[in-house]
């Protein structure tokens, strides 16, 4: 039997440059709310590509998740960030 696969919430972050992006990774990686048993993974932006930030998780971590979520919306607030895109599997 097979165990289930780690989802992620993944947010697209148009139009922020590298600098801000260093100082949101700065952020959410001194925040609790994003520490094990979740995951942060972060594309920096490049030229043509907007910058990514997916919270990974296990299916049965999910609620911690989507605190996490709402966490970093919070954050990205604080840095006059506008969230272009979430995607959430298995829906909200």
């Amino acid at each position: 039997m097979t165990s289930p696969a780690p989802q992620g919430i993944a947010f697209t972050l148009d139009g922020v440059d590298e600098l801000t992006f260093t100082r949101i990774l700065r952020d959410v990686l001194g925040d609790a709310a994003f520490a094990r048993p979740l995951q942060v993974q972060a594309q920096e932006p490049r030229p043509g590509r907007p910058a990514r930030l997916t919270l990974v998780f296990w299916p049965q971590d999910r609620t911690r998740a989507v605190q996490a979520m709402q966490r970093l919306k919070t954050l990205l607030l604080r840095h006059g960030v506008q969230v272009d895109s979430v995607q959430v599997p298995g829906g909200s």
